[in-house]
């Protein structure tokens, strides 16, 4: 009997730690109806499934995809789990039709429409009190019941829709909702997106906003474009534009949220690509080679580098011309002046009898390469090294005066360091200043390969000396700057700000063979409000920022620290969740938000900058520049990082859309808040005044799917979800100021508005984890609930009593 009532109250604790304790989320299946919950606003799992690997494949012809989708699932539970999967269809998707397997065998389903869908969605965060469903409600699903995954069992899910893509003004754009990943409980092992574009118009463009991408064109009619990644969770849909036409591609993207009233300018995004040209029509061009043939650069690299040479040489265009020069402790050159690529083989014949011997005389080789350029034509040179400068001028200053004073304003220089024993500030700032870009081969990768890679891309100018003038835009902090040549089968992606909004006329000029060419594009569209657009459209704030902080790291590098730029690096991190050398505690431990604390931050890093300046050789000053040069131009805006302690694996950043939020005492906080600053407004979670501000404000829809207990700031205020009306804020204490109701045209009685000060967050020795209240009877009576306390303490005595018997 004994062993029986322990046995059974054993039971029902067991039960009761089931029903408190929240499973993470895991995609969008919809689970069955749950135990009741005895928990006042306990959590619910919207799925308790693993994501194993998400491979999509796209098939665009003629402007009609076929998405294929092919998901595995685990269950890691020790018991069977069943449930409704749910697939978001894109906004502008029209689906007839679809298949959807599990195991090889059909599963019926269903297609609703985005009215029918968003009664699923809302019921659900309704009876699960979990909100990640939030930003669907707009969204049309697929919809199919989940056969039950036995424990530690996966499922197969395959997937396959077709819809019909619109063309915008010769610009196409595909949309996959790969966001829906997001859920999983941990990083998806492998996700991987290939698409296949193939139509009777030439393909100009090929351009994600969202993802980095590797695109090719197998023709002028038909394009393939990839993303893939490992052990990572994808927190954005993956969206791919693509432009037709026989003209040049010019397409204008912007965002604008005219609710952030801190910053309340515009951005854009400027995709230029060239019109369809044949090699007789691209610019002649002269091609510059200073090749390093030290002693170091004896063995492998040396062969290698010899084989780039052979590429580019034997791949100059009929009317192009040349000049081969290589330095050690002297120069030796194959001609005194520019050569005809006609006489390519010749120059390849003399290049194999160099020998890597000698020091490195960096400045005297590039005063003579210079010392040829024809200022009338378009000039690359192209500089490789191993090393330092040890022979002859040998300091950086120096050298970076003589050539500037040396080279024509018309010649580009991009400059390839080989292994880790190179001058990067050097050859960073030669680059930088000259219109470049600098590389960096580190030991094992194939110089061979990145050079001739490299020259296939600017092996065919089709317009340099590029600007843009943006009429009444009134636009500023550009990224490239200055922009770089266009080159036959590429693009330019230029991000900035805008001021002002409405249409004008974009006007780019260029010079083609020395003769300077106009080109108008009228009624172009800086847009005054942009928050019901695509959501891809919510990642240019994001990439704007990452070049933009790039740009800043680099100049610091190069030029020393200074307070003006670092204050706006750490600005610039915090608002967008980058991370930076000054900001790299983002993932680690919690950050107190707004003005004053941002200032501390600003001086400390100034402070340890000035005493300790970054580098310029060894492996951690080539890592640097590697990093901040992938900064300057990336074309898609970076996931916000996870955790980046491995055994404490908890997101502690995340961006929703052009917003950054940071969990903070288990309150997802918009890195705008100012607690010293910003009045906030208390809302009750699934209260009639939330329902009401999500309708008012769609846009605030992803940020309240983060969690129950959020703080958005829009408007100048900050909307703070509670779960309950006894919840804390994060302040430690909290001033009454004055009273803003949700909607003023309510009858409700407003919840009251409070500043907080900055909290005080003491880690656990020797931890980054903040330290927690002690649980009171009071505390734990406002988390569980006084009934079921009741219910604890006879359980208790229960147990006592089996004992005492």
């Amino acid at each position: 009997m004994k062993n029986r009532w322990l046995f059974s109250i054993f039971l029902a604790i067991t039960l009761w730690m089931s029903i408190l304790s929240p499973a993470r989320a895991d995609g969008i299946i919809i689970p069955p109806e749950p135990i009741p919950c005895r928990i006042k606003d306990c959590p619910r799992p919207i799925s308790q499934f693993e994501i194993r690997y998400h491979r999509v494949k796209v098939t665009i012809q003629d402007h009609l995809a076929i998405t294929h989708v092919d998901q595995v699932f685990f269950n890691p539970s020790d018991a069977p789990i069943e449930g409704t999967y749910l697939f978001p269809i894109p906004a502008e998707a029209a689906v007839s039709q679809f298949t959807l397997w599990m195991d090889d065998k059909p599963v019926q389903g269903s297609v609703l429409d985005a009215t029918q869908a968003r009664q699923i969605y809302r019921d659900a965060v309704n009876r699960l009190r979990d909100p990640a469903l939030l930003e669907y409600t707009g969204r049309g699903a697929i919809s199919a019941h989940i056969f039950p995954i036995p424990p530690q069992g996966e499922r197969r899910i395959e997937l396959e829709y077709t819809q019909a893509l619109t063309a915008d003004n010769g610009l196409v754009r595909y949309t996959y909702p790969l966001n829906t990943e997001k859920f999983s409980a941990k990083p998806l092992q492998e996700v991987s997106i290939s698409v296949d574009i193939a139509d009777t118009q030439p393909i100009r463009a090929v351009y994600s906003p969202t993802h980095p991408i590797s695109a090719s064109h197998t023709d002028a009619n038909h394009v393939a474009a990839g993303y893939e990644a490992k052990n990572v969770t994808p927190d954005a849909d993956f969206t791919l534009y693509y432009s037709l036409g026989q003209t040049e591609a010019f397409h204008l993207f912007t965002y604008r949220d005219p609710s952030d009233t801190q910053d309340p300018d515009g951005f854009f995004l400027l995709l230029l690509a060239p019109q369809p040209t044949s090699t007789k029509e691209t610019i002649s061009k002269d091609v510059l080679l200073v090749l390093d043939h030290s002693g170091s650069m004896e063995g492998e690299k040396f062969t290698q580098a010899k084989a780039a040479l052979k590429f580019i040489l034997t791949h100059l265009n009929a009317e192009d011309r040349f000049h081969l020069l290589t330095f050690s402790t002297g120069t030796e050159s194959y001609a005194p002046t520019l050569r005809p690529a006609s006489e390519a083989a010749q120059a390849i014949q003399w290049a194999e009898g160099i020998n890597a011997a000698g020091s490195t005389d960096i400045d005297r080789a590039l005063l003579e390469s210079a010392a040829v350029a024809d200022r009338e034509r378009p000039t690359y040179l192209i500089f490789l090294t191993d090393g330092l400068p040890t022979h002859g001028v040998q300091d950086s200053q120096t050298i970076l005066t003589d050539f500037a004073r040396s080279a024509p304003a018309n010649l580009r220089l991009f400059s390839f360091g080989v292994g880790y024993d190179v001058d990067t500030t050097l050859l960073d700032s030669l680059a930088q200043e000259h219109h470049g870009q600098s590389s960096y081969v580190r030991p094992g990768e194939a110089l061979d390969e990145i050079l001739s890679a490299f020259y296939e891309r600017i092996s065919a100018p089709v317009l340099t000396d590029l600007k843009l003038d943006f009429g009444t835009a009134n636009v500023r902090d550009l990224y490239p700057t200055p922009l770089p040549d266009l080159f036959a089968g590429g693009q330019i992606v230029t991000v900035g700000r805008y001021q002002q909004s409405g249409n004008t006329t974009v006007t780019l000029t260029g010079k083609v063979n020395d003769q300077t060419q106009t080109f108008s594009y009228p009624q172009q569209a800086f847009a005054e409000d942009t928050r019901d657009q695509s959501g891809a459209l919510n990642m240019l704030p994001r990439l704007w920022a990452t070049r933009k902080v790039g740009y800043l790291l680099n100049q610091i590098r190069l030029n020393g620290p200074n307070k003006e730029t670092i204050d706006q690096i750490v600005r610039l991190s915090i608002r967008y969740g980058i991370v930076t050398p000054y900001t790299s505690y983002l993932v680690t431990e919690p950050l107190p938000l707004g003005q004053e604390s941002q200032d501390k931050i600003a001086n400390d890093a100034l402070t340890q900058a000035q005493a300790a300046p970054a580098p310029a050789t060894g492996k951690g000053a080539v890592d640097r520049s590697a990093q901040e040069g992938a900064m300057q131009s990336a074309n898609a805006a970076p996931a916000a990082p996870a955790s980046a302690d491995p055994g404490n694996p908890a997101i502690t950043l995340r961006t929703v859309g052009s917003r950054t939020f940071l969990l903070q005492n288990n309150i997802w906080t918009d890195t705008t808040f100012d607690p010293q600053t910003t009045p906030v407004q208390r809302i009750l979670f699934l209260s009639p005044e939330y329902n009401d501000l999500l309708t008012q404000h769609p846009d605030l829809l992803p940020a309240f799917s983060l969690s129950q207990q959020v703080i958005v700031v829009s408007g100048g205020t900050a909307y703070q979800v509670v779960q309950s009306t006894t919840d804390p804020t994060p302040a430690t204490v909290l001033t009454p100021t004055k009273v803003v109701p949700v909607n003023p045209k309510a009858t409700r009685t407003p919840t009251q508005v409070i500043r907080q000060p900055t909290p005080t967050i003491t880690p656990l020795p020797g931890t980054d984890s903040p330290v927690q209240p002690p649980i009171t009877i009071p505390t734990l009576a406002a988390m569980i609930g006084a009934g079921t306390l009741v219910g604890i303490l006879l359980l208790l005595m229960l147990v006592w009593r089996a004992i005492k018997k």
